[in-house]
């Protein structure tokens, strides 16, 4: 039966959200059980196509891309795929109607890193964010406001300023491994040599700004979604705290994280303004 296969598709994508990101996988525990195992569908699939393009330096990355995107197609197009993560995935788009574009745009931002490795213009900076994390949003808001078109055109700018933050942050805490490991640059006109602080206070703002607009759409967020959302949220504003006090100097040379005693505390932080209607 299929639904044996599904469940263990399911599984494995449960699995690969808990084995590469505890902290997402805790956020994700705090959304309703009724949308979580597709969050965590989407997570799978992100995290498979970011992991060729990032960390399978003994392969040809090129071709192993091409089969997984091959094998993408095929799955959108059957429903089933024997590669578990993306069945998974395609149960998520078909029941939640996950436009193709953000898709492609997601595949197009990943592509990216196979070859590029300094974005030099604002245009070229904000065409991969979009790519590599606001439509993540977007995917994630389908799931969010189920099937709700109306409420989906009202969120969506926030989810994708929300993805923004998250992924700028990322950026500004692994500078040292995407320029030393990866040879990459992805903020404009600022790579690992040129970071000080002025040029780190611009980022900081920007983020800032982005964080702002992202916590206007999680307060409208249904039941369901906002504790977990919030979650996210708190524990990347912790982070970019934490890179905000950070010396640039310090940045250049080690990767900033959130303690676990830490995070246990935003936890119960966020359970409390959750249950007091702060959010």
């Amino acid at each position: 039966m299929k639904s044996i296969f599904d469940k263990v598709s399911f599984d494995c994508s449960r699995n690969v959200t808990r084995s590469y990101s505890t902290s997402f996988s805790s956020a994700v525990k705090m959304l309703a059980p009724s949308i979580r195992q597709d969050i965590y569908n989407i997570y799978g699939f992100v995290r498979f196509a970011d992991e060729i393009v990032d960390t399978f330096h003994d392969y040809n990355k090129e071709e192993l891309f091409e089969f997984f995107e091959s094998d993408l197609d095929l799955a959108l197009k059957n429903r089933i795929s024997l590669n578990p993560i993306l069945n998974s995935f395609q149960h998520t788009v078909h029941a939640f109607n996950i436009p193709p574009e953000l898709i492609a745009a997601f595949m197009s931002s990943m592509k990216m890193d196979l070859t590029k490795k300094e974005y030099k213009t604002q245009e070229e900076y904000q065409e991969y964010i979009y790519g590599s994390a606001d439509v993540v949003g977007l995917m994630c808001l389908k799931v969010f406001v189920n099937g709700n078109i109306e409420q989906y055109e009202e969120l969506k700018h926030s989810a994708m300023r929300l993805g923004s933050a998250f992924q700028k942050v990322n950026f500004l805490r692994d500078l040292k491994a995407d320029h030393d490991d990866l040879n990459r640059t992805y903020f404009p006109n600022t790579n690992l040599n040129e970071l000080d602080e002025a040029s780190k206070k611009v980022i900081i703002e920007e983020i800032e700004a982005d964080f702002a607009a992202g916590f206007e759409g999680i307060q409208r967020l249904p039941l369901e979604a906002k504790f977990g959302v919030y979650t996210a949220y708190v524990y990347y504003k912790k982070l970019l705290s934490k890179l905000k006090k950070t010396p640039s100097m310090a940045i250049k040379t080690t990767r900033i994280r959130v303690p676990d005693y830490q995070k246990v505390g935003l936890l119960a932080k966020c359970y409390v303004n959750y249950r007091l209607n702060i959010i």
